[in-house]
């Protein structure tokens, strides 16, 4: 196939998602197809209680919107697509998020590579399911996309997503093998004081939205000396809601208990628990936040623990900075680890 038939697929693919949004791109999809997909969404939320209906719609509108023909134009014309062999990659995906791995995907195959995939067992539904209409839709794509659950063999490169601790595992075992090899990052947030209520909302949606499970999301806030956390918590009362499903509540009352426990000192709304704490990664319904003196310090901080952050949520902070409210709408030359995916897969 040429880049442009890869790219059509994918924007007709983009289409297809856009029937489970609210502004659907075309009506002329066999409704077959789109029931069929209905039910692996259904399946996806019931094996997965993270996977709410909220965050799955979030989920899709999101790649609904990456995958227009402009986003796919203007991201594969950085590149020379040159292949003369296409390999094989294999990805190992998260499981943390809806369609965690899907970029992952999308960059294989947009490469001219073919894909080996091993799902997280927390995330096995959805991508199979897009897989098979990528080939029904593009017949070039079959014989280049393979799901397995077993030992991976026959691949020239991989991708893997995991843990520290999985982290260290993919490291010795793709010891002589090209790799991409992501461990676990965190996002933060820098605050003045300053802050605009519109600010302070969108920084609530980088906090909450998929409760917190992803990268991007941010877990620890860089407050100033003598900072009021009065309007933070009207910013972010609009999640209220949150604590009405189970699994967050669980969270919320366990780490609220063993704080409590442990005497430490934590400010708390009824779903949201603000603790000062050094770490990066903060538990499921807790935000840390760390004190600075001067800005400028602040930055040689976070420069010395790159390889620990994912974004940095800011205004006029840095030239790297992610608005407020943008951290889980990040683009297609967005890449994680700041590790250019395609660049990889074209020198393979």
């Amino acid at each position: 196939m040429k880049l442009q038939q890869r790219v059509n697929a994918f924007v007709k693919l983009g289409e297809f998602l856009s029937q489970f949004t609210e502004s659907p791109k075309t009506s002329d999809i066999d409704t077959a197809l789109v029931a069929g997909f209905k039910h692996q969404l259904k399946l996806a939320k019931e094996h997965n209680g993270w996977f709410s209906k909220s965050n799955l719609d979030f989920a899709l509108q999101s790649w609904t919107d990456c995958l227009s023909e402009d986003n796919l134009n203007q991201w594969t014309s950085n590149y020379e697509f040159k292949i003369k062999a296409p390999k094989t990659v294999a990805i190992i995906m998260a499981g943390n998020i809806p369609l965690v791995g899907f970029h992952d995907f999308l960059s294989v195959l947009i490469s001219g590579h073919s894909v080996l995939v091993k799902q997280s067992s927390n995330d096995k539904h959805l991508l199979p399911y897009l897989a098979k209409y990528l080939e029904f839709i593009e017949p070039g794509f079959k014989g280049n996309i393979k799901f397995t659950e077993e030992k991976l063999d026959g691949f020239d490169g991989v991708i893997a997503t995991g843990s520290n601790n999985t982290a260290r595992y993919f490291e010795y075992y793709f010891k002589d093998q090209p790799s991409i090899i992501r461990k676990n990052r965190n996002s933060v947030a820098i605050l003045t004081g300053n802050e605009t209520d519109a600010q302070l909302s969108g920084l609530s949606d980088d906090i909450f939205r998929y409760y917190g499970l992803g990268c991007r999301n941010v877990s620890k806030l860089y407050i100033p000396e003598g900072y009021n956390f009065d309007t933070f918590f009207n910013a972010v009362y609009k999640w209220k809601d949150i604590i009405n499903e189970s699994k967050y509540a669980n969270n919320y009352d366990y780490n609220k208990a063993v704080y409590l426990m442990s005497e430490f000192d934590m400010l708390e709304n009824g779903f949201l628990m603000i603790k000062e704490d050094q770490s990066f990664g903060s538990p499921i319904a807790t935000v840390f936040y760390e004190k600075y003196m001067d800005l400028e310090a602040l930055k040689a901080t976070l420069k010395s623990e790159d390889e620990n952050i994912q974004c940095i949520v800011a205004d006029g902070f840095s030239t790297s900075e992610i608005a407020f409210g943008q951290t889980q709408e990040p683009k297609l030359w967005d890449y994680a680890d700041n590790v250019d995916t395609v660049d990889f897969l074209l020198t393979l």
